[in-house]
Formats: structure tokens, C-alpha cells, sequence
């Protein structure tokens, strides 16, 4: 996201924290990876001590898992977890939308459809990382135009732990779905219409939802193991 892009100036810890949760958010590391410290440590030209830091400050954050004895690994959310981000998503993004509808401004519509034009052009040519980061960052532009850095940063997180998940069980979700989703709830937001706006983000994110393979079918063993 962009937020996470502009590291400049920021420290070493920092910087490591930010590159790996942008490779997250761009689908770049898969959840299960190993992050061997003295590797980072090459990259970036710093102390083990200091990728240590960035690790535990990642594995607060939960997207980073610390084992004893094995080291430290992109995580692995459940399928529990990710109905729960899903859910939280939900009800603290309504209510966004609810409160910004009744203040945004003419400007702000602008603003929102540039980054559709910047979304759809990412889909057309087919960068994959552009629009990966571009669509998340859709949620996150909705809740800096109210103002409230804490909110913005709660969906910053929270759009992180979606990332993973559909890292881990998204199935054929449609870039330009979401993105003509996007549009639809910009148009609702012009027309200050928040009935509308909040019910086209529920199914928005309902359909990104349905999209990930949440209920894996259980194999029958006489099924799988057929004799040869």
C-alpha cells in the first residue's frame, strides 16, 4: 500500500518491517516462508540484531510467526481467523462509509476517482502488484478522508491480514470485479447516498469473501486411494 512504500527516512528496523509487509501485500511472500535472519541481514546490510527486532515487531502485528528453534515464518492464518478479519472488516468499514458519505466533500470525489483511474489502469496491463496494492489502498484513501489516522491504520492492518488469507485460499477472484465494485461505491458516495454506498461494500466484500476456499471439502480416503 502506498503508506507502506514511502519508507524513506524511516529507520533500519522500520524499513525491513515495511519491505516485508509490502511483499506481503503484493503477494510477493507466500505465507509459510522461512525469513532467515542472516539473509535479511545481508540484504539490507545491517545486524542480525536489528532483523530481530523488525521479526518480533512483524510477529506482533501477526504476520510473522516465531518458532523456538526453527525460526521465523510468514504466517498462516486459520480459515477461523479470516472469517473474523472479514467480519471486523465488515462492521468497521459500514460505518465509515455511513459517517464519510454525510461529509465528503467535491474534492474528495475527485480524489477517489483517480485512484479509480489508477486502479483500472493497473488491471489492463496486468500488474499484478500494482493492482494488488491499489485496490487495498482503496479502503485505506476512504478512511484517511475522514481524518482519522487511528481508523486508517486499524484498516491498514487489517487489509494486511487479508492479503495473507488470500494468499492462502483465494480461488479465482476477479481483479476487475472488485474494481467495478469500487466504482459502484463511488458513485453511491457522490450521491451521498449511504444506504446504498454501505450496502454495496457488504456485498463487495462479501464476494471477495465467497471467492476464498474457506470450506475445503474433506477427501473420503476410499476415494482418494484407489488401488492401482
Amino acid at each position: 500500500m502506498a503508506a507502506l512504500a514511502a519508507a524513506d527516512g524511516a529507520g533500519p528496523t522500520q524499513r525491513i518491517v515495511d519491505s516485508i509487509t509490502t511483499a506481503i501485500v503484493e503477494r510477493r511472500l507466500m505465507p509459510g516462508t522461512k525469513l532467515v535472519e542472516q539473509q535479511i541481514a545481508d540484504i539490507f546490510g545491517v545486524s542480525r540484531t536489528l532483523v530481530r527486532q523488525a521479526l518480533n515487531q512483524l510477529s506482533r502485528d501477526r504476520l510473522v510467526t516465531l518458532e523456538p528453534a526453527r525460526g521465523a515464518f510468514v504466517a498462516k492464518p486459520s480459515v477461523q481467523e479470516a472469517r473474523q478479519v472479514f467480519e471486523v472488516r465488515t462492521m468497521l468499514e459500514a460505518a465509515m462509509l455511513r459517517q464519510l458519505c454525510a461529509q465528503i466533500s467535491d474534492a474528495q470525489i475527485a480524489e477517489l476517482r483517480q485512484h479509480l483511474k489508477a486502479e483500472a489502469s493497473a488491471v489492463a496491463r496486468t500488474d499484478v502488484s500494482g493492482r494488488t496494492r491499489l485496490l487495498a489502498d482503496f479502503h485505506v484513501v476512504l478512511a484517511r478522508m475522514l481524518g482519522n489516522q487511528v481508523l486508517a491504520e486499524m484498516l491498514e492492518d487489517l487489509l494486511t491480514r487479508s492479503s495473507l488469507i488470500a494468499l492462502m485460499y483465494q480461488s479465482s477472484h476477479s481483479a476487475e470485479h472488485s474494481q467495478e465494485e469500487h466504482v459502484a461505491i463511488v458513485d453511491a458516495l457522490e450521491k451521498r447516498d449511504a444506504r446504498a454506498a454501505v450496502r454495496l461494500l457488504e456485498a463487495h466484500l462479501g464476494n471477495v469473501e465467497r471467492n476464498l476456499r474457506l470450506n475445503p471439502r474433506v477427501a473420503d480416503l476410499a476415494t482418494v486411494l484407489q488401488p492401482l
